[in-house]
């Protein structure tokens, strides 16, 4: 079975601007589907496309099924089914020899800035650069799949 351990973080966003980081990546992400328990998407970036299936998590670990699939087939289904969508764009940051992808979020979401690191084990420990700071990693609103039907942008706090 697929599992994913992944801790999920805010990003301070006047630290990460003065940070030096390499070209982002943009992303286009459709979910078919958004339930608490799974979640199914296709995920499209300018080189390849992912079919993803996950599951509800347990603390940090989740389980997850990802695929590539062709970038052709990704866009018809992006374009041809109904499906709720957010875009962003995504920074690889090697950090004291872990990777953090950093997603900047963009149109009704845009102002939110997530930092996630991938980890083999549930109590393995990480250094956190200066720009990470509160950990939402069980925070359900800041779930890609719940961020396409509740933007950041309508949230009272923002």
């Amino acid at each position: 079975m697929g599992k994913e351990i992944e801790r999920k973080f805010l990003v301070n966003k006047k630290l990460w601007r003065k940070t030096q980081k390499p070209q982002g990546l943009p992303i286009r992400q459709g979910f078919l589907l958004t339930e608490p328990e799974k979640t199914i998407r296709i995920r499209l970036t300018p080189e390849k496309a992912f079919f993803t299936i996950k599951g509800i998590g347990e603390g940090i670990v989740r389980t997850e099924f990802e695929y590539e699939i062709p970038r052709n087939d990704a866009e018809e289904i992006l374009n041809q089914f109904p499906v709720r969508e957010l875009s962003k764009v995504r920074f690889k940051v090697e950090f004291e020899n872990k990777l953090w992808e950093i997603d900047e979020f963009s149109g009704e979401n845009e102002g939110l800035i997530l930092a996630e690191i991938e980890l083999e084990d549930e109590n393995e420990e990480f250094t956190k650069p200066e720009w990470v700071e509160e950990e939402v990693t069980e925070n359900p609103a800041y779930y890609n799949a719940n961020l396409v039907n509740h933007p950041f942008q309508n949230w009272k706090e923002n």
